[in-house]
């Protein structure tokens, strides 16, 4: 009776280790490459290094033939608000096929921004994490995929103080409207949306 229980007991605790010990052929995924991730990852992030711009900078290269400003955010927040003249591309849409037909030439130079470039102005350009930063993301990315032409808008900007100049697809405010002003006007609608009182409000 006794060895049974010992039996039962030594089943129950070596259980798990079988549940994770599957076999490496099971988990094979030759679509997901980690090692070869962190090798463009750290490749590029020395190339990076000298590849961030100033404000100024950005707005005089964004100015140039040839340069593609490139909006990695998602579509919804592209058409709240964005830098004039970026096109979009949302970051889970990058692909080879993607880039291929957006930017033909891998040696176009690029200007990339995100959410972590500005400050106050949390409706358009929320924050994430720093080492969540979309920047960071889509730099690698677009080294993988073989585009090194690439800069990336350095410094965190107070939107009201910017001197770049922003556009919007805007359904549901004035286009006159400040980003500042916006921000506040999209704050002002999600909060109306939450108690039920927006009306005809996507």
């Amino acid at each position: 009776m006794h060895s049974r229980a010992l039996l039962a007991l030594c089943c129950a605790a070596f259980a798990p280790l079988a549940w994770a010990a599957s076999p490496a052929s099971e988990l094979a995924n030759p679509a997901i490459d980690m090692a070869a991730y962190l090798r463009f990852a750290n490749e590029a992030a020395a190339q990076r290094e000298t590849h961030r711009v100033s404000e100024s900078e950005f707005i005089r290269m964004s100015g140039e033939p040839g340069t593609v400003v490139l909006d990695a955010r998602s579509r919804q927040k592209y058409d709240e608000l964005h830098v004039r003249g970026a096109i979009n591309l949302s970051f889970p849409d990058i692909t080879a096929a993607s880039l291929e037909e957006t930017i033909p030439s891998k040696t176009t130079r690029i200007l990339i921004y995100c959410n972590n470039n500005f400050a106050n102005a949390p409706g358009a350009f929320p924050e994430k994490l720093p080492p969540a930063s979309l920047n960071l993301s889509t730099y690698i990315a677009l080294y993988t995929y073989g585009y090194r032409n690439v800069y990336e808008l350095g410094p965190y900007v107070d939107i009201a103080a910017s001197t770049l100049k922003f556009e919007s697809y805007c359904a549901d405010r004035r286009c006159e409207e400040t980003p500042l002003e916006y921000d506040r006007t999209e704050r002002m609608l999600r909060s109306r949306i939450r108690a039920g009182t927006a009306m005809g409000y996507r």
